[in-house]
């Protein structure tokens, strides 16, 4: 008896077996199981991502690599084809990423809002005020420490228009630049008794911080977030089926539900509001 033959035909049937499963669509297209996302930190911080990859991943036996990272940044790797899909929160650039032609798709997924948070005892005088840019002014004219993110986020793209609404340019003396994520800009801000702008969801999700919450409701501090599929005519390496699944799992009504309940169980309020049924124009957005 020929003791190898079994373990052959094992072998063959192996081999046969990760050849077709390297295929898909016709001989030479791989199925690239993979999906690089680029995302603002917010998402990663507030535990969100950690609530909806893992359905996503069951569902559809994708692994979602995740870098999270400015709005900015996210941005730039999309345009320069570093990732498949993108989900951020800074409007005007992500029209400017579309109009240039780097993503394929965009489409709403939610909002939550911005906040302006500080010390307890208020050294400026903010707590309670409606206009987030007046409130900046006053930040402004007590001189009081104010703590920036500094990285081309879409926080900082909103904190730096809300300066500019106030007609203000930060002085160095009273104003900081971390150069990091939100979670890390919340702690600094708290260790050193600082204002500064900040997303509700990472702020409610970091425990410990000595800062509250004293101006919000306003309509500019909306905070709206889209997911965008870089565009596989510039960068045809990009995993178009991947990034098409994950975009359509965050606009299905099993995702949006998910979105409408997070943070309820720990916070008592939710985090996030699904939007997919809404339109850019439905949000005050141009």
């Amino acid at each position: 008896m020929n003791r190898s033959a079994p373990v052959k035909l094992l072998s063959m049937l192996f081999i046969s077996a990760m050849l077709l499963s390297a295929c898909a669509g016709g001989v030479g297209e791989p199925v690239v199981k993979e999906v690089l996302l680029a995302t603002t930190t917010s998402t990663r911080d507030s535990g969100l991502l950690d609530a909806l990859l893992p359905v996503f991943e069951e569902q559809t036996g994708y692994i979602v690599q995740v870098i999270a990272v400015g709005s900015g940044e996210a941005l730039k790797m999309g345009e320069e084809g570093n990732a498949d899909v993108l989900f951020v929160h800074a409007p005007s650039s992500e029209v400017t990423f579309m109009e240039d032609g780097f993503g394929s798709d965009r489409r709403l997924v939610m909002h939550n809002d911005f906040i302006i948070i500080g010390p307890e005892d208020d050294p400026a005088g903010i707590s309670g005020m409606t206009s987030a840019s007046e409130a900046f002014t006053q930040i402004a004219a007590s001189e009081a420490l104010f703590v920036s993110r500094g990285d081309d986020s879409g926080t900082h793209k909103k904190e730096l228009s809300l300066w500019e609404a106030a007609g203000i340019t930060p002085d160095i003396e009273w104003y900081e630049e971390t150069g990091q994520g939100m979670g890390a800009t919340l702690i600094i801000a708290s260790e050193e008794y600082a204002y500064t702008l900040t997303d509700r969801a990472t702020y409610l999700a970091t425990q410990g911080l000595l800062l509250d919450i004293l101006v919000e409701g306003d309509p500019a501090l909306l905070n709206v977030y889209h997911v965008i599929i870089v565009n596989p005519e510039i960068w045809p390496n990009v995993n178009l089926a991947g990034a098409t699944a994950f975009a359509d799992f965050l606009v299905s009504d099993e995702c949006q539900t998910l979105i409408a309940g997070y943070g309820m169980e720990e916070y008592g309020q939710v985090l996030f509001f699904p939007d997919a049924d809404k339109t850019d124009a439905d949000l005050g957005l141009p």
